[in-house]
């Protein structure tokens, strides 16, 4: 089996522990077993979950250079290539800005060549790699405020990441020399699916073309509002972006991170202060947003530096992130030149 397969599954397995570094790749795309106390029951019939739906990703097929858009089931096992079959789309970027009909899209996979995941050799990519804009919000979680001793904040405050920090799901951390607390924290990312300008709040998710997994690592010893969020690898994210057709509870995901078999997150989406809809709502009123731009939308509590002692992450580390019904991601911290 790939080493990220499992990563892809739309819903929860079970909170894993860290497996063998040489078989991370064919567990990544399925996601966690109903088991889960936190996670969410969804009842998919066993013919719907081998279908590809609007789960995408990038990937490069073993040996070759091209980069490849694909779906994926809801169960992790059947793939469908998009970038050569059902549209003209090389990457995501390009696929997001053509405003492709999801309806006719799941229509069409009838037609489409399905492949098991296992039996394709393929490097996992990150489901987008060139977006104008990366916009992260503070203190958006009640714990992340209670934990920091802070008020509640009465509206929302933000920050940037650059493009040249992303790095994929599977895909090591470089722990940089110059830095020394570097600190993580998992987050629900907002992927852009429409230009907008002063949307309003009621409209905001229209816009939207679907949500994935994120990291926001940050070096807090380093000027955290420019470089500390920006290193290179300081945006793993994926594996893939899951369309907002297939997200109907979007304020109610659950939220983890472990680290070396540790759970040191865990966070509803329900128990954000600002919402996703208000937070477009309020961003699209200081800019344009476009699409394939990425919002990251706060960490609830547990970051390494709000923990007594202190933990942050070191060459060696382990870092598990997932969200009910999005997926997982396992990275593994190194110094910096390995």
């Amino acid at each position: 089996m790939p080493a990220f397969m499992h990563l892809l599954r739309n819903f929860i397995p079970k909170w894993c522990l860290p497996r063998p570094e040489k078989h991370l790749q064919n567990h990544i795309f399925r996601q966690l077993q109903t088991n889960h106390p936190a996670a969410a029951v969804v009842d998919i019939k066993p013919s719907e979950q081998v279908l590809p739906k609007c789960r995408f990703m990038q990937y490069r097929r073993a040996n070759e250079q091209v980069k490849r858009l694909g779906m994926v089931s809801e169960d992790g096992s059947k793939m469908a290539e998009l970038s050569s079959i059902t549209c003209a789309a090389p990457n995501m970027m390009d696929f997001i800005q053509q405003r492709y009909c999801m309806v006719s899209l799941l229509d069409s996979v009838q037609f489409m060549k399905v492949e098991d995941v296992e039996a394709v050799d393929l490097r996992l990519l990150p489901p987008i790699d060139s977006p104008g804009k990366i916009i992260g919000v503070d203190c958006n979680y009640v714990d992340n405020c209670d934990e920091q001793h802070i008020s509640i904040p009465r509206e929302p405050s933000f920050h940037v990441k650059f493009a040249s920090s992303i790095t994929g799901a599977l895909d090591n951390i470089r722990a940089h020399s110059s830095a020394k607390h570097i600190d993580y924290g998992c987050q629900l990312a907002v992927v852009m699916g429409k230009r907008c300008r002063e949307v309003s709040a009621k409209e905001a998710l229209n816009h939207v073309f679907g949500y994935m997994v994120v990291q926001d690592i940050v070096a807090r010893d380093w000027n955290v509002p420019l470089g500390g969020h920006s290193m290179d690898t300081f945006l793993p994210l994926g594996p893939i972006i899951v369309h907002r057709c297939h997200v109907p509870d979007l304020n109610n995901l659950w939220i983890k991170t472990i680290i070396n078999g540790e759970e040191r997150q865990t966070g509803n989406t329900r128990n954000m202060i600002f919402k996703i809809d208000f937070l477009i709502h309020r961003l699209s009123h200081y800019l344009t947003l476009c699409p394939g731009d990425i919002i990251l939308t706060g960490t609830p509590a547990g970051s390494g530096a709000f923990r007594h002692p202190s933990c942050f992450l070191k060459p060696g580390d382990l870092i598990e992130s997932e969200i009910q019904n999005l997926g997982k991601m396992c990275n593994k911290v190194v110094n910096s030149y390995s």
